[in-house]
């Protein structure tokens, strides 16, 4: 079971508000009236547990990890710039998780440089989760019910309750399985932005969907960001916007099995 690349499509176009969810196929209606059988509140603490569960067995499984990201420009429609990454997720003969570059080409980009922030959201954000020890960081509203694709879902709007100095977050639409319970689809950004003139740290608008994985746990798979980021003047330089492009593609999950030595026999103690 999974959503289709059409209702990533769909979402992105969503969040960067190119249309509204009754015009895109994919996407049914939102109905807002209030969810039956559980409240909005039942539904939260059952979803954010269930990603609880979800985030730890993600730990346990081997995967590939495409990144590609490109500026582009506008007068052409052309790249003019790009960065590539394969990442290999794995594990060393005693259980340890590592990371294997692949695949690595010269950085092409020019205009802008990935941050350690940059790498942190593909790393841990992009693939967002919203387990119960976030909960009391966000403040999330039930908007309603959706169906999307073949999928019955709630749908909430979640973003902080405070910003904390050096912390990043979530804003934007989660969409929850009605019958898992689990996370299938975000769309929105990760806040705040360093917006300090001279260390401007930006990123466009994502939306990442998520397909079942061993028929238990929706795992990210695909994310798709764009947007035009801009980039004030300062001493020295003018303002600039450019329009960037990424995808991240998460593949070949596998869950990890670690090996054990049976040892045959019993050694005779010491006398």
């Amino acid at each position: 079971m999974k959503l289709s690349y059409l209702a990533c499509t769909a979402a992105f176009l969503l969040v960067t508000g190119i249309a509204s969810a009754q015009e895109i196929a994919g996407f049914g209606p939102l109905d807002p009236a209030p969810p039956s059988g559980l409240t909005a509140d039942q539904i939260i603490q059952r979803f954010a547990a269930r990603e609880a569960e979800f985030s730890k067995a993600r730990e346990s499984y081997t995967f590939r990890q495409v990144v590609k990201v490109d500026t582009i420009n506008d007068d052409n429609n052309k790249i003019d710039g790009e960065y590539q990454q394969v990442v290999d997720i794995t594990f060393d003969d005693d259980g340890r998780r590592e990371e294997h570059v692949v695949f690595a080409p010269q950085n092409t980009l020019t205009r802008v440089m990935m941050s350690p922030a940059d790498i942190a959201d593909i790393e841990h954000r992009l693939p967002f989760i919203l387990t119960t020890a976030d909960l009391p960081q966000y403040d999330i509203t039930y908007l309603g019910k959706q169906h999307v694709d073949d999928l019955d879902t709630y749908v909430f709007s979640a973003g902080p309750k405070v910003i904390v100095k050096n912390h990043r977050y979530f804003q934007g639409k989660v969409w929850v399985d009605a019958q898992d319970f689990q996370i299938v689809l975000v769309n929105g950004k990760n806040v705040p932005d360093d917006t300090r003139r001279g260390h401007e740290d930006l990123s466009p608008p994502f939306t990442t969907y998520y397909e079942q994985v061993d028929g238990k746990y929706w795992f990210p798979t695909y994310t798709k960001a764009e947007g035009n980021l801009h980039f004030a003047a300062g001493q020295g330089y003018l303002s600039q916007d450019v329009h960037m492009r990424s995808t991240v593609r998460y593949t070949d999950y596998k869950q990890f099995h670690a090996s054990s030595k049976i040892i045959t026999g019993s050694a005779k103690p010491q006398q």
